[in-house]
């Protein structure tokens, strides 16, 4: 196998170059998970991923809780399929509860904050109520508890990390919280091995071809549970070893072009750009020279025969959006004209005009 080949791989399995799904629920499960921290952002993540999607579309999908929003895996928000938010959670709490308890005591969050934190939240949301942060907060600060800004982080991932609460409908622009046991009342749990294969399986199925490093990193797991995950579910997989490392694939995957056709707009946390340990494949080092190469795989990213050639912006105007074009080297009138196709296709998924802001693009 090539790294050409591997990139071509990771395009068809992440449903960037090929699309096999209709609706946002079926994609995130496939996925397993999706990194949303930037919700317009993570919004296009999964657009750009399925059939004449648009904004509108998924957001509908988010308000009525066909895909979830909360903190698993890694300390950061992720979309996940309601049927599978317990026994993500389960598998993967643990290791960010940690991180939240060490950071907490700095503040004086302890256990006993920590649950009676837990208690005023629920009281507040049963019933099918779903509460803004804000509207959290007074009810918290009635109690005596402190919701200075780090703290109402702390207090709200906690409770998102127990299984308390996720993400709720919109009201308006804000985002809202509601019970889990609410939200999504039939999800199911698994036992840790049984959880471990399967998202073994997922991962390696939707972003291979990829190492046992990548799939610790992105699930958040410690390198020993991520290889007995792999172990588990290696009969489903085949591999091939680059460079002394391993790369796990799905064995159902025929063939694909080395090279696929066109480019494509990502936006900043995109799957492709940080769901692996190693992002050296995406990045030619000695071409980029506007800013260091980490930089660029966590901005907007253009991808053009699946390595970023490039940045983008957008600016949203009241009528139409504009999309400032940023390349980092040369490249050839036809990928500039499949760039310009992609920027058609986002400024169709948000349902507005765009235009190219750069001069002689």
């Amino acid at each position: 196998m090539t790294i050409p080949e591997i990139i071509a791989l990771r395009l068809h399995n992440q449903q960037i170059s090929s699309k096999e799904f209709s609706n946002a629920g079926d994609l995130v499960t496939w996925l397993g998970a999706v990194q949303a921290q930037d919700y317009a952002a993570a919004k296009w993540a999964l657009g750009l991923r399925l059939s004449n999607s648009t904004d509108k579309e998924v957001e509908h999908a988010f308000n009525e809780g066909t895909i979830l929003r909360t903190h698993l895996m890694r300390p950061t928000w992720h979309f996940v399929a309601p049927q599978d938010i317990r026994w993500l959670l389960k598998l993967t709490a643990p290791r960010v509860i940690a991180i939240i308890n060490n950071s907490g005591r700095k503040l004086g969050l302890d256990e006993s904050v920590f649950r009676r934190a837990n208690k005023l939240i629920v009281k507040a949301l049963q019933g099918g109520r779903y509460l803004t942060r804000i509207e959290i907060e007074a009810t918290l600060n009635k109690a005596g508890i402190v919701t200075s800004d780090l703290h109402m982080i702390h207090l709200m991932m906690r409770a998102e990390l127990d299984g308390l609460i996720c993400s709720g409908p919109r009201k308006g622009k804000q985002f809202t919280y509601e019970l889990l046991d609410e939200r999504a009342p039939r999800s199911k749990t698994l036992e840790k091995e049984e959880a471990l294969a399967e998202l073994a399986r997922r991962y390696f199925l939707s972003h291979g071809p990829a190492t046992v490093q990548d799939f610790a990193w992105w699930s958040g797991l410690t390198t020993k549970d991520a290889g007995s995950g792999c172990e588990m579910v290696k009969s489903k997989l085949i591999h091939e070893t680059i460079d002394r490392q391993a790369y796990w694939f799905s064995n159902s995957i025929k063939s694909v072009k080395e090279k696929q056709a066109g480019a494509y707009l990502l936006p900043n946390f995109d799957e492709y750009t940080v769901a692996y340990r190693d992002r050296s494949l995406l990045v030619d080092a000695a071409k980029v020279k506007v800013m260091p190469a980490p930089a660029v795989l966590l901005s907007n990213t253009i991808i053009a025969d699946g390595k970023v050639a490039g940045t983008w912006k957008r600016i949203l105007k009241k009528d139409r959006v504009e999309v400032e074009i940023n390349l980092l080297h040369a490249l050839s009138k036809s990928k500039k004209k499949d760039i310009a196709i992609a920027v058609k296709r986002y400024g169709k998924f948000l349902g507005l005009p765009v235009t190219i802001t750069n001069a002689g693009f």
